[in-house]
């Protein structure tokens, strides 16, 4: 089946509805766990503290409230493996992120627990086809979700890397939504049959032009596990460093995706 004749991914609404709250969760129960001198550490994404990414996180969510509040549009005209690529286009460089707006709050766990009981609010009373206007484009609420999915996995991921010794666990089907989510997106960038990239368990996708195979496996493979295909695909980690590091496998001419990456900010 050709690329553009592929049928776009279904993500199950009840699944992806749960993970999101189930990561939000995760997140706020570690949150409790720091002092002041952990929550002022710097992330590495520009001038963000840990406080500002945290509070970052609760705006992930109470964006599906804004967007909510917003008139429908008439009809969708961007489907979700889109998202990623909107984003990576429109949002500015990573050391040039502002704070999120409550950034400057003393209780970052009321606040996460103000987003979490808005949130289940919302999804009992919207349906999931309800359009949403966002960043990408009008999609549905459903959809939408996904991508809450990937934001909370990836600054989950971005929480770790800045607190020594933090641990917050990633729900494992919010970080499926969000492997399967960024590897949609890199074979809508690079549409083609040519090169493979496996991430285990959870997405296979085939990508970039070249000489096509009738069967079997595509003559270029690349592998990895989903937090590296994750902290690749958002720029959090440089492909040849990572296929130097043995952190992935790359295997035929046209392996080298390190040009394509990052699909997101």
């Amino acid at each position: 089946m050709s690329p553009a004749k592929r049928r776009a991914r279904a993500y199950d609404p009840a699944r992806t509805r749960a993970a999101v709250l189930a990561q939000l969760g995760n997140v706020r129960e570690a949150v409790r766990g720091l002092g002041p001198e952990q929550l002022a550490r710097p992330t590495g994404l520009g001038s963000w503290t840990v406080r500002d990414l945290v509070a970052h996180v609760g705006t992930t969510v109470t964006a599906v409230h804004r967007a909510l509040e917003l008139p429908a549009p008439p009809k969708q005209d961007v489907r979700v493996a889109e998202w990623p690529l909107a984003t990576a286009a429109d949002s500015a460089a990573v050391d040039e992120l502002a704070p999120g707006p409550a950034s400057g709050r003393p209780g970052l766990d009321a606040y996460l627990a103000e987003a979490d009981a808005g949130l289940r609010a919302l999804l009992d009373a919207h349906p999931g086809g309800r359009l949403l206007r966002t960043d990408a484009g009008a999609l549905p609420l459903d959809d939408y979700l996904v991508t809450r999915a990937v934001e909370l996995v990836v600054h989950t991921d971005d929480l770790n890397s800045a607190v020594p010794g933090l641990e917050v666990p990633q729900d494992r089907q919010a970080l499926a939504a969000a492997t399967r989510l960024l590897a949609d997106a890199l074979a809508v960038k690079a549409p083609g049959a040519s090169t493979e990239v496996r991430v285990p368990p959870y997405a296979v996708v085939q990508c970039v032009e070249g000489p096509r195979h009738t069967r079997g496996t595509p003559p270029s493979v690349v592998e990895t596990d989903p937090l590296t295909w994750i902290r690749l695909a958002t720029g959090r980690l440089d492909f040849a460093a990572a296929v130097a590091g043995a952190m992935v496998g790359a295997s035929g001419e046209r392996a080298d995706i390190g040009e394509l990456l990052p699909l997101m900010r």
